[in-house]
């Protein structure tokens, strides 16, 4: 892509961000408001999304030939385990923060003594997430 296209590609998806929630902040406060303005983010949003897939495949093919023949199997299967073991240790570790946290919240408004302990398993809770990204540094780091 010539660097006009993603200067635009830019524009349109940052406009699609900062119109609705310009929307949102200025006019009255009233029920309307909030469905025109969840109206007005869907707009920008699919407009912005079927931008971005016009310019994404606007593009010459034959570079997406060279690039699949440089690629192998074992490399596309690598980068697809870093990212499995990313995003599942994190859904994982949201999970585990959801369930602890508001336990930790209600022990904590019963008991101001239990900060120290609850923190430690939230704390815990979130080092699932840290390590998936370290498995996927590690496999990246293999390719």
């Amino acid at each position: 892509m010539t660097l006009t296209v993603k200067l635009l590609l830019i524009a349109a998806l940052i406009l699609s961000i900062i119109i609705p929630f310009g929307y949102f902040l200025i006019g009255e406060k009233n029920k309307k408001r909030y469905k025109r303005t969840l109206a007005t983010n869907v707009f920008f949003f699919f407009g912005a999304f079927l931008v971005a897939g016009i310019m994404l495949f606007a593009g010459a093919p034959v570079q997406a030939a060279e690039a699949a023949g440089a690629a192998s199997n074992a490399t596309g299967f690598g980068y697809l385990a870093a990212a499995l073991s990313t995003g599942l240790s994190c859904v994982g570790g949201g999970i585990a923060v959801a369930s602890a946290a508001s336990a930790a919240l209600g022990a904590i408004s019963e008991d101001p003594s239990a900060l120290g302990k609850s923190l430690i398993f939230v704390g815990l809770a979130e080092g699932v997430c840290l390590y998936g990204l370290i498995i996927s540094f590690m496999i990246i780091g293999r390719l």
